[in-house]
């Protein structure tokens, strides 16, 4: 059985309340990386056990880091493109864009996508980063759930209104809010049409936007504008990022409990996916073995 035959064996939507859980790297240096996290962006570490830690908002654990002594940063590989922390209001984000200023943290760009707000870093290894904040979803620039392109505004964030808020509202900020979730993944990949088999076909995440304008695919549970993007911007038929390297490990998706989670694993088995044994669910990878762990809200 083919990949491609496998990957057409079902269209079983994923759950619409799925959501995205924590994400975890392989780091060169846990102490700096876990600084950068919470003395910039204001992450609490929750826990740490040996050469791994936890990081979060409130109790919720978005960020998993594990130190690889002598682990360097890869080039021209699949991997991580970003992951984007959305925050609940227009506050908490322009409270984190003063923070970057004030550090000295130099940014990649930020955006008005219509959908949401972002702001967009590195951290302290490299990894991308997006600040975000979504609008209302009325508001977004969606046409029969879908993105649509030609009402998506191609702007930057109007930086002198959002940062009026902090005039309006002084309260002092403390950290990142509780409320705060991992939005999104945004991934390189090695080509759009195995990836959409995978995240598609087989998981049964819709597609909210296929672009080969941008060379991107955008897709999401529930109606959202979108939990995972993939991208070939590291060029079509990029290698994988070799395992000893910094970077992404996996990210997690979270189904709403441990029937649907056996559900979707079992379409992956049938699929004849090799499904890796993790104490929080099952990792499977996917065609460009970028690493996906399906966990579940309740077990």
């Amino acid at each position: 059985m083919t990949e491609q035959t496998a990957f057409d064996m079902t269209s079983a939507g994923i759950h619409p309340a799925t959501h995205m859980g924590h994400v975890h790297y392989t780091v060169a240096d846990l102490n700096r990386q876990a600084a950068f996290y919470s003395e910039i962006l204001g992450f609490k570490e929750l826990w740490r056990e040996g050469k791994t830690a936890g990081l979060g908002a409130g109790t919720r654990e978005l960020l998993r880091l594990t130190e690889l002594p002598g682990a360097r940063r890869a080039h021209g590989t699949t991997g991580l493109y970003h992951t984007a922390f959305l925050v609940p209001s227009r506050w908490d984000l322009a409270h984190l864009i003063r923070r970057i200023a004030e550090s000295q943290i130099p940014i990649q760009g930020h955006s008005n996508h219509g959908t949401h707000l972002a702001m967009y870093l590195p951290d302290a290894e490299g990894n991308g980063i997006e600040l975000a904040w979504d609008f209302p979803k009325e508001k977004w620039p969606m046409r029969d759930g879908k993105m649509s392109l030609a009402d998506m505004p191609r702007s930057g964030i109007d930086l002198d209104d959002l940062m009026g808020v902090l005039q309006s509202d002084t309260r002092e900020w403390t950290g990142l809010a509780d409320e705060t979730v991992v939005g999104h993944v945004h991934l390189h990949v090695a080509d759009i049409p195995p990836a959409e088999g995978f995240y598609h076909r087989l998981l049964g995440f819709d597609i909210i936007m296929n672009s080969p304008e941008f060379r991107a695919l955008f897709l999401s549970a529930g109606g959202y504008h979108h939990h995972i993007g993939t991208n070939v911007w590291q060029g079509v038929g990029a290698p994988p990022q070799p395992e000893d390297a910094t970077g992404l490990r996996y990210f997690s998706v979270v189904v709403p409990d441990g029937d649907e989670l056996e559900r979707v694993k079992a379409r992956a088995v049938a699929a004849g996916l090799p499904v890796e044994a993790h104490p929080d669910g099952a990792l499977l990878r996917d065609p460009s073995r970028n690493g996906v762990l399906l966990t579940s809200a309740i077990t």
